[in-house]
């Protein structure tokens, strides 16, 4: 039988759970009290700030403003965020280059980039010229902390009153944060993350900083950037030497540099400059009697030179210049290998070729490039007018180089064991459905490598890649060169893969150098405006030897006589040992010279833009006479460097000629060597006066 009085465990367990739910019920019943109790209290006490009427609705439009307002600054920000990527790096260092070139004496042939300078310190700079900036800009920028509310509401009311935009809103900071790291898009989110940017200089930099930094980095027109070269290039002066209208004009520019540029538009200008005075008075800086003889006397800009410039050199190097100097100095000096006595040259040779026989031949468009046989271009013709297309064919321009790349198809025939004096036979062959003809359908039969070089005969250059292949081809020509991918076809022989003018004067280059593949080259050297070295040509790693000293010397001997028998005479040189070989495309779409001397290795093309044919130019006539109108004056007066393998010439030079009273036309190609190509056509047309005049008497 069971024990009545033993312990009951299950009961004691539901008091127990029974006395925790007591103590929760009594609980929450005593904090709910205290609540209401509590919030009896508080209303209470807010009656006291109940209103009524119109202050009720003040209240509410306060409270909504507050709500409103918070909630967009945040979508703002929102919006902002993105412009902060830009200052997490060095957002003072430059972005665009400013480079300088000299030729290789050291004589300045102009600028590429932006024209910055910022090594003037704001105490050097005139106090009229930062009075008038601020004046103009923002004449409370010392007193708000980087948007001024009360000059955009100005400027708001003002616009409203013109009807369109005459009055801008933005601070000095809000407008370096835009030169800084914004673009120049009119939109909502821009002027967004310019005043959160603004708001964020103004935190990090000192108010001199900031309009330093705005003086220094606002575009000025012409290129220019910064009030410091602004004045040198509108007055050629330095900053610090700018009298009151000068300065008036500058300060003037900040608003719309091309608009009120001075070199384009002197009278809106001078208007502007007319305003800015204006302000200074109205700013309380000044008082009208001193800005009298500023009115009276405006400024008047220097007249720009029209230095002869060779612009499409200029605009490789700088190119070239950007990818050797990536670091951080963007302002820079380059110092290049280009001769502008030898430019003046290559630029009157194509000119006079186009300008005589342009238009009977069908063609208007020419390139050429003359390098050391060490790959240091000297002369560099991208067309034919600067003015009317910048696009450089010289660099950029794709076209077939015809019969100009059978060297590379004989070359490594060389390589494979054959010879100039091995014998090949010129007759039809046929590759597949192709059938490659000679010019003028001729066959000679038996002949040697070297008079198939000498006739361009095209059976043989295809017959000889039939027995080493034509991938070797394409590798031979890369190997001494040419930049360009070669397409591998079965009329690569032919010259039929797109090259550049440069890939020509650069392959040809190393036939006259020992066999070198030389890497082409506009500047020898980079410097800081302080004078420290960036970049040093002379450092750079020796050319590689890519052809057998055999090699070499045998095909510089078939090339040579191209020049002297075959198709290349009219390029010979008087005195000079000349190599090279002419191209021609199907349809006479483009005519090509290549040839090289002991100095220099030199391409010439001729063609049209849109590809459309020419009366049958060929390149052993125009390109191969422009060849040695150009070529001729290059060498004037110049140590002649042998070509290897060949004995020098028994003949005078043609200076040497000219001297004891040659031929007048090389007369002018010397001439063309030191005068522009502009002085030189206007010389010709007043000979041909005289000329004529002497006729009739």
């Amino acid at each position: 039988m069971r024990n009545p009085f033993r312990k009951l465990a299950s009961r004691e367990v539901w008091f127990r759970l029974l006395a925790i739910d007591s103590w929760i019920d009594s609980t929450l019943f005593e904090a709910g009290q205290g609540a209401g109790d509590y919030y009896e209290r508080f209303v209470a006490s807010m009656r006291r700030f109940r209103f009524t009427g119109f202050p009720r609705v003040l209240a509410e439009v306060a409270s909504e403003s507050v709500t409103l307002g918070t909630a967009g600054a945040l979508v703002l920000l929102a919006f902002a965020l993105p412009a902060f990527d830009s200052i997490r790096s060095d957002w003072l260092a430059r972005d665009d280059y400013a480079v300088t070139f000299l030729d290789r004496y050291g004589n300045e042939i102009g600028r590429r980039g932006v024209l910055q300078d910022d090594l003037v310190s704001l105490d050097e700079l005139p106090d009229h010229l930062i009075e008038a900036v601020l004046a103009t800009e923002d004449r409370r920028f010392f007193t708000h902390f980087g948007i001024d509310f009360v000059g955009t509401f100005r400027a708001i009311i003002e616009n409203a009153k013109a009807g369109g935009v005459v009055q801008g809103g933005s601070s000095i900071t809000q407008q370096l944060a835009k030169n800084l790291f914004l673009s120049n898009e009119r939109t909502l989110q821009r002027k967004i993350k310019e005043a959160y940017l603004a708001l964020w200089l103004e935190a990090n930099l000192t108010k001199r900083e900031i309009l330093k930094l705005y003086l220094d980095r606002a575009y000025m027109g012409g290129g220019t950037f910064g009030v410091t070269a602004a004045a040198q290039f509108y007055f050629g002066k330095e900053v610090q030497d700018l009298d009151l209208a000068e300065s008036a004009m500058i300060a003037g520019l900040f608003k719309a540099p091309t608009k009120f540029a001075p070199h384009i538009n002197l009278p809106a200008a001078r208007a502007r400059a007319n305003d800015v005075l204006t302000n200074l008075v109205d700013a309380g800086y000044m008082a009208e009697g001193q800005v009298v003889s500023a009115r009276r006397n405006p400024a008047t800009p220097v007249e720009r030179a029209q230095v002869a410039s060779p612009d499409y050199f200029l605009d490789w190097a700088f190119e070239e210049a950007k990818r050797l100097a990536p670091g951080p100095d963007k302002v820079l000096v380059a110092r290049t290998s280009i001769d502008m006595r030898m430019q003046r040259a290559a630029e009157a040779a194509v000119e006079s070729s186009l300008r005589e026989r342009g238009d009977a031949l069908r063609v208007k468009q020419a390139a050429l490039v003359a390098m050391d046989v060490d790959g240091a271009v000297r002369a560099m013709v991208g067309g034919r007018d600067y003015g009317t297309s910048t696009f450089n064919r010289a660099t950029n321009a794709l076209r077939q180089p015809g019969s100009s790349f059978k060297p590379f198809v004989y070359a490594t025939a060389m390589e494979n064991g054959w010879t100039p004096d091995s014998v090949i036979v010129d007759a039809p062959i046929s590759i597949g459905n192709w059938s490659p003809q000679n010019y003028g359908r001729r066959y000679a039969g038996r002949v040697t490598l070297r008079q198939a070089l000498a006739r361009s005969i095209n059976t043989v250059p295809v017959r000889l890649s039939t027995t080493f292949g034509r991938q070797p081809v394409a590798d031979m020509a890369a190997r001494l060169g040419i930049a360009s991918p070669v397409r591998v076809t079965r009329s690569l022989p032919l010259g039929t893969s797109e090259v550049t003018v440069l890939d020509m004067a650069t392959a040809y280059s190393a036939f006259a150098n020992g066999g070198y593949r030389v890497q082409p080259h506009g500047i020898l050297e980079i410097t800081t405006p302080a004078g420290d070295v960036v970049y040093d040509a002379a450092k750079e790693p020796k050319p590689k030897k890519v052809l057998d000293d055999k090699v070499e010397l045998e095909m510089v001997d078939m090339l040579h006589t191209v020049v002297q028998a075959g198709t290349g005479r009219r390029a010979r040189l008087q005195g000079i040992n000349a190599a090279g070989k002419t191209g021609t495309t199907q349809g006479y779409r483009d005519a090509w010279f290549i040839g090289f001397t002991g100095n220099y290795s030199c391409a010439v093309w001729f063609g049209n833009d849109d590809f459309s044919p020419t009366k049958e130019l060929t390149g052993g006539s125009l390109p191969a006479e422009t060849w040695h109108k150009f070529m001729r004056v290059a060498h004037a007066y110049a140590d002649i460097a042998p070509l290897p393998g060949l004995a020098p010439p028994t003949e005078p030079r043609e200076e040497q000629a000219i001297a004891s009273g040659g031929s007048g036309d090389g007369m002018r190609d010397l001439a063309a060597t030191r005068l522009a190509p502009a002085t030189v056509d206007t010389l010709d047309r007043l000979g041909g006066a005289f000329k004529q005049a002497g006729a009739a008497a």
